[in-house]
């Protein structure tokens, strides 16, 4: 940061959100970050609408980001990615990068469909992303819960509004789209392996043949990845070392 004060020089950034259940992600300090920050990258959090951070208002309909008003999750992300590029020019759409998990995940598909351009690299750590397909089978376990979240596509409003933001089926043809890894656990219960695969290929097949598309998926591990502490640091160097290679800052910082 005191370079692109000093300098102006645009730096590589990685913005993270949630956006959902009115849940709040604080801005603390956490040491798995330290291996970003030491190579020179900036860490934002988005405090989007569908979180809590901003209080209740901030995520019930009907200027929240529930029901028919999700929505405005994914503009929010997209808004704080265009000021970080645009207004604040703190960094370019190929420095910056982009992170999800689960309906962070559905996020960040979202995100990359509204705009596929204004990331250079995006994680999707097992997202969400084939919402009306999983909503619709009240066979899954958690499924009739999430209605509370997302509406019941089984009804004709809440299907349609589900149509037009699910990542799955609004994927833009041939635009470039970030280099993007996707994960999933073999044993997850609440997003089955196959909505990244899915995904993945969806994008393999219908955006631009520059696209890099990963796909990981862990055999062992269900939703919440690595319960070994260990294991889940193998899991995070994983994940931050296709970011770092992708933004072309493995070695560190200049």
């Amino acid at each position: 940061m005191e370079k692109h004060a000093t300098t102006g020089k645009t730096l590589p950034t990685h913005l993270y959100s949630y956006g959902s259940y009115s849940s709040s992600i604080e801005d603390d300090f956490d040491s798995t970050r330290l291996p970003l920050l030491d190579r020179g990258m900036v860490y934002a959090i988005a405090h989007v609408r569908g979180g809590g951070e901003m209080g209740r208002s901030w995520y019930e309909e009907p200027n929240g980001a529930k029901y028919l008003c999700k929505k405005n999750t994914f503009n929010d992300f997209v808004d704080v990615g265009r000021w970080l590029v645009n207004d604040k020019k703190l960094t370019t759409p190929a420095q910056l990068s982009c992170e999800g998990r689960s309906a962070g995940g559905l996020l960040i598909g979202a995100s990359l469909n509204q705009d596929p351009e204004l990331f250079g690299v995006a994680i999707l750590g097992v997202p969400f992303v084939d919402v009306v397909p999983t909503m619709i089978d009240a066979s899954i376990p958690l499924t009739a819960g999430e209605w509370e979240e997302w509406g019941c596509p089984n009804e004709e409003k809440f299907f349609d509004y589900m149509m037009s933001y699910c990542p799955m089926h609004n994927v833009q043809k041939a635009a470039k789209y970030p280099s993007m890894l996707l994960t999933a656990g073999l044993h997850d219960p609440r997003v089955q392996y196959w909505e990244p695969a899915k995904f993945a290929a969806t994008i393999r097949h219908t955006a631009s043949d520059d696209s890099i598309v990963a796909l990981k998926v862990d055999m062992t591990a269900g939703h919440f990845s690595a319960s070994d502490r260990y294991k889940y640091l193998k899991e995070l160097a994983f994940d931050y070392a296709f970011l770092l290679s992708q933004l072309g800052i493995a070695e560190g910082k200049d």
